[in-house]
């Protein structure tokens, strides 16, 4: 006997994303099941990287900002009201191949675990880290992986980005519109970023550059305070005081699961069609930080988890006319 169960909806992921498209399928009466993930896991965490932000001031609605946990409570808690169903595990498998899809939880078995006539994914994306001990409990305590969520908490503060390419160089550009002096920290004697990136960099007064040194430990207790860096060819190790140190090496989507069933780009986002959240499966759409490598903003995430559901809903009504 199977222990399968069909659904209209099944999401896979529980961020910003995930969870407005919850909200949304489930006031449009599709009863969608939410694979919110599995707490243990970095890359599979409920609720998203917000979880592991402390405060959040840019999300529209509150004005005083609110706690990155407290904000993905109240997502979870609305769509729960409207009926979603939400499963605390780990999507292991999928199966796009024929309809209705497969999705697997836990174990490998022979039977999923669900049957969906359409998948809503929303996994994200996570930002490479170093990978340094006591990392997890410093993001949000002075170490960021967003400049754009973050950077106004180090007004008139010293701070560093760790990077070469154009993302490092466009967060400490940003960073300077806050922080009296940005360093820029980078492996390597020459930048990896495009020519106009580095020469807007270069001619900011504000930042600086730290060649050839690597970071090896974080300073500080509750609160980073600083860092231990390692000079790349002499092995030299020196301790530099920064209020904050931002993260600017790149971010991994969370698509493996769906390698060789989903179009996705060299980098790992999946492909969605222009002005829709529609992958190359038709049924299968894709919302939030797992296909948008530009913004990857909650409230960005949120717009595109309302598009996912509605496009979801329309698609069902029309396999159904």
């Amino acid at each position: 006997m199977s222990n399968t169960t069909h659904h209209t909806v099944v999401i896979i992921g529980s961020g910003p994303a995930g969870l407005t498209a919850a909200i949304y399928a489930a006031r449009a009466n599709l009863n969608p099941v939410v694979v919110e993930g599995e707490p243990s896991s970095t890359s599979d965490q409920p609720g998203g990287q917000l979880m592991l932000t402390t405060d959040v001031e840019n999300y529209p609605g509150f004005p005083d900002g609110v706690m990155g946990p407290d904000l993905m409570h109240k997502f979870r808690e609305q769509a729960q009201r409207f009926g979603a169903q939400m499963v605390t595990d780990k999507v292991t498998k999928v199966d796009f191949s024929k309809r209705p899809f497969g999705v697997w939880t836990g174990e490998a078995t022979p039977e999923p675990t669900y049957t969906a006539e359409s998948v809503i994914v929303s996994t994200g994306a996570q930002s490479i880290m170093l990978g340094l001990e006591r990392e997890a409990e410093l993001v949000g305590h002075g170490l960021s992986t967003c400049a754009t969520c973050d950077g106004f908490f180090f007004r008139d503060q010293e701070i560093a980005v760790v990077g070469g390419g154009d993302s490092a160089m466009e967060e400490a550009t940003f960073l300077t519109k806050f922080a009296s002096k940005v360093t820029i920290i980078h492996r390597r004697d020459q930048l990896r970023a495009s020519k106009i990136m580095q020469d807007r960099a270069f001619a900011n007064e504000k930042i600086e550059f730290l060649w050839n040194h690597v970071v090896v430990d974080y300073l500080g207790n509750d609160k980073l305070e600083g860092v231990k860096v390692r000079h790349t060819q002499n092995s030299h190790e020196s301790e530099l005081a920064f209020a904050g140190l931002f993260m600017a090496i790149g971010h991994k989507p969370n698509t493996d699961l769906f390698a060789g069933q989903l179009d996705m780009k060299d980098s790992g986002y999946l492909i969605t069609k222009p002005d829709s959240t529609s992958t190359n499966v038709e049924g299968v759409f894709a919302c939030g930080d797992v296909q948008d490598d530009v913004y990857r903003q909650a409230v960005t995430a949120a717009g595109s988890g309302c598009m996912a559901a509605i496009e979801a809903e329309r698609w069902l009504e029309a396999q159904h006319s």
